[in-house]
């Protein structure tokens, strides 16, 4: 990737408001992102070279097809931040906690409960790509 190329950020999510919402916000951010909106759209999109980082929807067209995009994308470069995002624990009751390492069973860098806060997404990633790291 070129120097002056912006940094892309690979977003996956099933609900339109909830893709609109964080597409804005990102490249209000000064990234460029790459959408899909299910498993099947987005396993194509998983190439190297073709984002920097991820945030994915955990629960789409099957429960688990966060975990299975974030195991393909670890399995093609570790080094790629991966961020889920998930209403799970709104859901059922299941809460992903920090006693437990995502990235030990879920091939994840990290977990975020919907009702998705904006700033948290922006300080999860700025964290997970080396902080002070530039993105324009």
């Amino acid at each position: 990737m070129k120097d002056d190329a912006k940094t892309r950020i690979l977003v996956v999510e099933d609900d339109p408001d909830m893709m609109d919402q964080m597409k804005i916000y990102l490249e209000s951010e000064n990234y460029e992102v790459v959408a899909a909106c299910t498993q099947k759209e987005a396993e194509p999109l998983i190439k190297p070279g073709a984002f920097n980082a991820a945030v994915l929807d955990l629960m789409m067209e099957n429960p688990d097809s966060g975990f299975v995009l974030s195991h393909r994308i670890k399995k093609m470069d570790p080094s790629i931040p991966v961020v889920i995002v998930t209403s799970v624990t709104k859901e059922t009751g299941f809460y992903f906690d920090k006693a437990h390492d995502p990235k030990d069973w879920i091939k994840a860098d990290a977990i975020i409960h919907k009702e998705l806060r904006f700033e948290q997404l922006k300080a999860e990633l700025k964290r997970l790509m080396g902080g002070g790291e530039t993105h324009a």
